[in-house]
């Protein structure tokens, strides 16, 4: 049954602690007679004496050991949980659940995790690797803070989506295919073109499908493969022309094992964003390293020398 007020309880608990009531009374913000009138009426209410009057303040009764035994225990777990609140909101404690692809992951996400890490390494950081499609999914169940995607998606009025950095998707090629090199192609030759796509549950591929849809062009690729590096490893094989982000493929295009396609057509280009649920809660830490990563954030955005970069402010 309810015995008491709870706040009997809680100058009992200080009181018994601190071994005197004028001590309580400063702890918990109250006088001292209100302090000593709770006392009296949690005696009351159990018809027991809970303290005996000493010298230096007051002492437990048999009763009161017994009572405050397991007020403590409360009072303790209590405290235990406003103690890890306080690590929630000074990041000394907590997670960060993301949601992003392979390549908004490589090529935006990591040197924020990086250096939110070296900064918060009390932070749990759960990434979930999955392409655009899947991470929406997964946002909109509240399995994730917030998603790091690429466009193009549909983004429903319970989404907040912030555009973070551009991307380009071009289309590579070894040394089997020299003939191409240099020229100004129409989107039309690719159909006369072993080709090399991702899977088709990515927003890239999505995109890219559209793209040519428009432009009169369906194609059937020889190869579908589920991701973007494994294409570039394709390529350099020669096995065909692979469409990839350009990120993806910079090194090998500065190192001249492979070249680019060029076509009388501007491919445009497309977005990273960050997504999150309107109608959901995030954490603290979640909060932080989203404010960082926004653009204009306190501590900056995106790669080295420009303020859209993501070293630029590390």
């Amino acid at each position: 049954m309810v015995t008491a007020n709870l706040e009997y309880y809680k100058v009992f608990y200080y009181a018994a602690r601190s071994g005197s009531v004028t001590k309580a009374a400063e702890m918990l913000n109250i006088s001292q007679p209100a302090a000593s009138q709770s006392l009296k009426q949690l005696e009351n209410l159990l018809g027991v004496e809970l303290f005996h009057r000493v010298s230096k303040g007051i002492r437990l009764t048999s009763a009161g050991e017994i009572l405050y035994a397991d007020i403590s225990k409360g009072y303790e777990l209590i405290e235990g949980g406003e103690e890890k609140i306080r690590r929630l909101k000074n990041l000394e404690l907590g997670e960060v659940r993301i949601g992003a692809s392979d390549m908004t992951l490589q090529y935006y996400l990591l040197p924020y995790l990086e250096r939110f890490h070296e900064r918060y390494p009390a932070i749990k950081v759960n990434v979930t690797n999955a392409p655009t499609p899947e991470t929406l999914d997964i946002l909109e169940a509240g399995k994730i803070d917030f998603g790091v995607v690429s466009s193009p998606f549909e983004g429903g009025e319970d989404l907040d989506v912030r555009e973070v950095r551009e991307i380009e998707d071009i289309f590579i090629a070894g040394r089997r295919f020299t003939s191409c090199k240099n020229k100004t192609l129409d989107l039309q030759a690719l159909k006369n073109l072993p080709m090399i796509f991702l899977e088709g549950n990515t927003s890239t591929r999505t995109y890219m499908d559209g793209f040519l849809r428009r432009n009169g062009v369906d194609l059937r690729p020889e190869f579908e493969l589920a991701t973007s590096d494994m294409i570039v490893q394709f390529v350099l094989r020669n096995l065909g022309v692979g469409c990839v982000v350009r990120d993806f493929a910079k090194e090998a295009l500065e190192s001249g094992q492979i070249f680019e396609l060029r076509f009388n057509k501007l491919i445009p280009k497309r977005r990273i964003c960050l997504v999150r649920s309107k109608k959901l809660p995030m954490s603290a830490a979640a909060e932080k390293l989203l404010k960082i990563m926004e653009p204009g954030g306190q501590e900056g955005t995106g790669a080295k020398g420009e303020k859209n970069d993501p070293e630029y402010y590390l």
